[in-house]
């Protein structure tokens, strides 16, 4: 998936070296597995044959003595060709046991990890009955040295659409990763109608809201089979008919293998505008209360961008709905918009009242207008 990478930065030398670097410690190792592999053959090999020749000597003389009859001799000999089969697999038998036993190890060691995010004793499934999120007093951090979120408290209304809008490392994209409880704040509560999301079960949670990320990743698997991913359940005309409000369908019905074709891995052989779309698909498909839109358009042209954006209205209009964006054209009609700065909440209004304010939502909106026009007068 990196190859282009590093071709970009010239690395194709590095990544040699690097590569040349493991195939010489897997040489060491299997040299090792193989002399220890040898000896254990040797010693087994040494031990039959001299085991062999004792009980052999000892029947011949049994045999001289009268003690036994040549036909025991023969018996005995044909006892030990079938002993020595069995153990002629004791090397390979071995070598099976030590690759299980570090396979083994592996897997004990997965299995003893507790999870991160676990359901709480008793915990009860959520029941949505209009969709009302709110943030109290949020504080959180990927880890103790960095804080990511400070004291942060917004509330999104059932059926109503909130947008949250600011730079790059503003803290926008980790709020979908808590609403969906990838994470536990570090103090106060993120509730869904009143219900505290650390008190109710992952599932019923994660069944209740749809995302569109940031940064689609797609299953090595046909488009039909990504896109009804997001309701396994549904019938093929739902998964058309998602196709369709996500401007996607036309797309799929021109490839030459139409809904079977398989995108590859992480969605590899799709553009970025695509993989969105099949993202949107997917959303629409799970038809859930609440909706996160993560950057939902990010990677669109302008005219796909504005058909989607009434598609996304038209789905958004009956469900709570939080947008995440850098570009602001996205949000307008957002019933509310919050500015981020540092991980706080920093602004807060209608588009008009904020720009009316001069704040930093207006420099951003205008830092936007000029380089839209300047787009416009390059191209």
């Amino acid at each position: 998936l990196n190859y282009e990478t590093v071709k970009y930065f010239g690395n194709e030398r590095m990544e040699l070296e690097r590569y040349d670097g493991t195939l010489s410690e897997w040489e060491q190792w299997a040299v090792k597995s193989q002399t220890s592999m040898s000896m254990l053959n040797f010693a087994q090999g040494a031990v039959i044959a001299l085991g062999v020749t004792l009980v052999m000597y000892l029947a011949m003389r049994g045999v001289a003595a009268g003690e036994i009859s040549l036909g025991d001799l023969v018996l005995l000999n044909a006892f030990l060709l079938q002993l020595f089969i069995p153990l002629g697999f004791l090397g390979i038998v071995y070598r099976q046991i030590k690759y299980s036993l570090a396979d083994m190890d592996l897997i004990f060691k997965l299995l003893e990890r507790e999870p991160e995010i676990s359901d709480r004793d008793g915990a009860a499934d959520l029941v949505v009955r209009g969709g009302t999120v709110r943030f109290e007093h949020v504080d959180f951090g990927y880890n103790p040295e960095r804080q990511i979120l400070h004291a942060l408290d917004f509330e999104v209304p059932a059926g109503h659409k909130v947008a949250v809008v600011g730079h790059s490392g503003a803290g926008k994209s980790t709020l979908a990763r808590l609403i969906y409880r990838f994470y536990d704040v570090d103090s106060g509560a993120i509730t869904i109608d009143g219900q505290d999301v650390r008190n109710v079960t992952q599932d019923s949670l994660r069944a209740a809201i749809g995302i569109v990320p940031q940064d689609t990743v797609l299953f090595n698997e046909s488009i039909y089979y990504n896109i009804a991913y997001g309701r396994p359940q549904a019938t093929r005309a739902e998964v058309e008919r998602a196709a369709q409000m996500a401007h996607i369908a036309d797309f799929i019905d021109g490839l030459p293998e139409g809904w079977d074709t398989v995108v590859g891995e992480r969605g590899l052989k799709l553009s970025g505008g695509e993989k969105q779309r099949v993202a949107i698909a997917r959303a629409i498909l799970k038809h859930p209360q609440i909706l996160v839109f993560d950057e939902a358009t990010s990677s669109l042209d302008s005219r796909t961008e504005q058909a989607i954006q009434a598609t996304l209205a038209e789905v958004a209009a009956e469900h709570t709905t939080l947008v995440i964006a850098h570009r602001l054209s996205t949000v307008v009609d957002a019933d509310r918009i919050l500015v981020m700065a540092a991980g706080r909440v920093i602004e807060s209004g209608t588009h008009a009242e904020l720009l009316a304010a001069g704040g930093v939502y207006r420099e951003m909106w205008e830092l936007q207008l000029k380089e839209r026009e300047h787009g416009r007068t390059t191209a």
